[in-house]
C-alpha cells in the first residue's frame, strides 16, 4: 500500500494520473491479503495476467502460458486446414 501511494504521489507531481479503472493489484507469493487502494478506492485483484505475450499467474509456474501457446497454434493450424480444403 505504501509502495502504491508513493508511485501515485511521484507520477501525479510529474503530471501522470494513474486510471484506477484499469489498474490491477497481482500479488505473487504473499500472505497479504489487505486490499490495495489508490484515493479512496480499492484496486481490483486479480489472479494471472498477459506479459509480453506470456501468462504470469500466482503459482508462478508456465502451464497456463503453454497451454494458451498450443491453443492459439491449434487454431491458426486448422483455419489452414480448412484454406487447403
Amino acid at each position: 500500500q505504501i509502495k502504491t501511494a508513493s508511485v501515485a504521489a511521484i507520477s501525479a507531481s510529474v503530471g501522470l494520473n494513474i486510471h484506477k479503472g484499469k489498474t490491477k493489484v497481482f500479488k505473487y507469493n504473499t500472505e497479504n491479503s489487505h486490499p490495495v487502494t489508490l484515493g479512496g478506492e480499492t484496486l481490483e485483484d486479480v489472479e494471472s495476467f498477459t506479459y509480453l505475450g506470456s501468462i504470469i499467474n500466482e503459482q508462478g509456474g508456465s502451464d497456463a502460458d503453454v497451454k494458451a501457446r498450443i491453443s492459439k497454434a491449434r487454431a491458426a493450424f486448422l483455419q489452414l486446414k480448412n484454406i487447403r480444403n
